[in-house]
């Protein structure tokens, strides 16, 4: 397990599934963790009693990340709990499937708004309470940034998200940040769930043309992140690194 003694780490979006799976992992690789989520406080604060539980350091925080002000005291709590940072997670999206002829004006901005203004939100802020030894930024793209059927809105999302993480990476270099992102194959979460994929065709031909034959799960993911967060990955910056078990 990668080393995070003494780090404090940002998780946003960290009420369920890979978020509170990075959350905890970090947790274990020795960080102080910042829980963020935007209306699940019940499933926010089950998250900080499990990593309290296994002896670790943890709150629970409120924040749109679409909100400049909400942002802002997001760091602000994450300074006053814990004094300083050392790993931000942008993990906060939202998603939704829907034919071209279904896609509203108010679907794009809402997950505009959120999966690619709020990691740039998110990043800017925390550029003011990274310490001298510099950071790691770890931003969440999707093998859907390629572009997927019925997806278009979301898949553009994930492109920028892309894209911004090899712009900031060459532009924060120089102050010792490291910008990097994971983009996951289909991970079985809460969400994945409730829209009826998890047992659905479309599961099985996911499943069907993955080498490793089976769905991910939010560990797996977790274990990358807590990878890219140490040292163990200082030399890596700009890299987009699939998680999806071999699924193209």
């Amino acid at each position: 397990m990668s080393d995070l003694k003494g780090k404090v780490a940002v998780v946003t979006g960290a009420s369920k599934g890979i978020g509170a799976a990075i959350a905890k992992g970090l947790s274990a690789a020795g960080a102080a963790v910042v829980v963020n989520y935007s209306s699940s406080k019940e499933g926010a604060d089950r998250v900080v009693a499990d990593i309290k539980s296994r002896g670790g350091k943890a709150i629970a925080v409120k924040c749109d990340v679409a909100k400049t002000g909400d942002v802002g005291q997001l760091f602000d709590e994450t300074k006053k709990a814990f004094g300083t940072l050392d790993v931000l997670v942008n993990n906060a999206g939202v998603y939704k499937f829907a034919p071209l002829e279904e896609i509203t004006e108010d679907e794009f901005y809402h997950e505009f708004s959120i999966n690619v203004l709020g990691t740039i939100l998110a990043t800017k802020e925390a550029l003011k309470h990274f310490g001298p030894n510099g950071g790691s930024v770890i931003n969440m793209s999707s093998i859907a940034s390629a572009g997927v059927a019925e997806a278009a809105v979301y898949s553009g999302t994930k492109g920028a998200v892309d894209a911004i993480t090899r712009g900031l990476a060459a532009e924060l270099g120089p102050r010792k940040i490291r910008v990097n992102a994971i983009a996951p194959g289909g991970v079985e979460t809460e969400g994945m769930h409730s829209a009826g994929i998890i047992g659905s065709d479309f599961e099985k031909a996911m499943i069907a043309g993955t080498p490793l034959g089976r769905f991910g799960q939010p560990d797996d993911i977790a274990r990358i992140a807590v990878f890219l967060a140490s040292d163990d990955s200082a030399w890596l910056t700009g890299e987009r690194l699939t998680a999806s078990g071999g699924y193209r």
